[in-house]
């Protein structure tokens, strides 16, 4: 499999005031691993042979918010314009960004310590069966499975899957043997489960006005019967208008999660989410 060379504004702009044999780092930091790239007055000319003309490193430079790759002795944007416009942010694991609004919290913190702080409000240990319903770029899933657990990962937009295969740090996604990748809607997956299959659900749903149904009480009757007795979920909601117009969209998350016959139900702040738990 020939291998992708990654680019981002900062390797940009170390390659652009060095000169000679450089060691670069080409996975977006996935690894320490660098290889050899020669800097030369106009051009760099990358381990494979291809060769990148400054003026576009220059323009590379300057763009703080994409990612880009070198495949075939092209550069392109790790991005797709169909049904919307995803990209690849170059934070550290990069993010998915779709039409703007970033799927992970970048502020105060990066994709990889907002994925821990929701696996660990419900800890997954070796040997759990966990339901990951909104794969994304898939750190949760491969946050769980490190611990040990088996994860189920369903995704329903295929650009975003498109977007996990290229990026370097999603690779265990489809390499690891306790990860199965499904693609489909999780409100329609979920029925195919049997009663008390998982140990854990990890929920972490688009924003409301854009999968209301992940939001619904019928949705959360079928969290219920998939969950194992004492079997955990952990419901991320954010705050949502929380600040300006004093709306509480994690109350009524709550309310619904007992109402379909979770206990325990309470607020995880600093995950911005919700746990419960089946009795």
């Amino acid at each position: 499999m020939e291998e992708i060379y990654f680019l981002t504004f900062r390797e940009a702009r170390r390659l652009l005031l060095l000169s000679g044999e450089v060691r670069a780092n080409l996975d977006l930091r996935k690894t320490n691993r660098t290889h050899t790239v020669v800097v030369k007055e106009n051009k760099v000319i990358f381990p494979n042979g291809d060769e990148v003309e400054k003026s576009v490193l220059k323009k590379i430079a300057k763009d703080e918010n994409t990612v880009y790759f070198i495949k075939d002795g092209h550069v392109y944007k790790a991005a797709i314009a169909r049904n919307g416009f995803y990209k690849l942010v170059p934070t550290i694991p990069p993010t998915i960004e779709i039409n703007g609004i970033r799927m992970h919290r970048t502020k105060d913190t990066n994709p990889l310590k907002d994925t821990r702080s929701k696996v660990d409000t419900v800890n997954p240990q070796e040997g759990d069966f966990v339901l990951d319903t909104c794969m994304g770029l898939g750190y949760t899933a491969i946050e769980s499975a490190k611990r040990g657990a088996y994860v189920m990962t369903i995704e329903k937009d295929p650009n975003v899957i498109e977007l996990a295969h290229l990026n370097p740090w999603s690779s265990e996604l489809f390499s690891s043997q306790n990860i199965q990748v499904i693609q489909g809607d999780a409100f329609e997956i979920i029925r195919r489960f049997s009663d008390k299959t998982f140990d854990i659900v990890i929920h972490d749903p688009p924003r409301f006005s854009l999968a209301g149904h992940l939001y619904s009480e019928e949705f959360y009757k079928e969290l219920f019967r998939v969950l194992k007795p004492k079997g955990r979920v952990f419901h991320y909601v954010g705050k949502p208008g929380g600040k300006y117009r004093r709306k509480d969209l994690q109350k009524g998350v709550m309310e619904r999660l007992r109402k379909v016959g979770f206990i325990k139900v309470r607020r995880a702040e600093e995950a911005l989410g919700v746990v419960a738990f089946k009795p």
